[in-house]
């Protein structure tokens, strides 16, 4: 297994070991002791998975009372992931990192709490797998507006598919409910 830091220190891109033969292949996607000494949480407590459709985008999300840590990956299709630093005082505040993950590449990406999340999706349909440090809490998901252009993510040039609350999500620059940065 190889863990990589991306362009900001804590978005870390997971490669697991891959073990392929005539039959397929097989892959561990979790171990808690293998993945804590490379920096991940020992603890995760909800599971999630979706599906989309080519050009759907979701995001950009994140929960302000019970933060979730997110380790994602893409069972089947393609995705262009994104992560952006949102703390307030983070000497990274508005900068953000993307990856392909793929059932290709079968890579993962670890967005630590205190970091928007959210994704495109590139092939005709893709699921996608989230392993969160904490469970969904109704009442505390924000958003920050995909295309800020103050954050100025290169999205892949598709034609977007967004749900009505992701449309309305505000600017960085315009929201007033964003975690602080406490440092390491």
């Amino acid at each position: 297994m190889r863990v990589t830091p991306l362009d900001h220190p804590e978005i870390l891109l997971v490669e697991p070991d891959v073990f392929q033969d005539p039959r397929g292949f097989f892959m561990e996607t979790w171990h808690a002791e293998k993945y804590t000494q490379h920096g991940l949480p020992a603890i995760f407590l909800q599971d999630n998975q979706s599906r989309s459709t080519r050009g759907v985008l979701r995001g950009l999300h994140y929960q302000l009372q019970h933060p979730q840590g997110k380790l994602v990956r893409v069972v089947s299709g393609e995705v262009f992931d994104v992560a952006v630093d949102i703390r307030r005082g983070s000497p990274w505040f508005g900068k953000w990192v993307g990856a392909v993950l793929s059932e290709e590449n079968q890579q993962q990406l670890y967005v630590p709490p205190g970091f928007a999340h959210g994704f495109c999706t590139l092939s005709e349909q893709a699921d996608f797998l989230y392993k969160c440090t904490d469970v969904y809490t109704a009442g505390d998901e924000y958003g920050i507006a995909w295309d800020d252009p103050d954050i100025g993510i290169e999205w892949p040039q598709l034609d977007y598919l967004l749900s009505d609350k992701d449309l309305d999500n505000p600017r960085l620059s315009e929201s007033n409910k964003l975690p602080d940065y406490e440092a390491p």
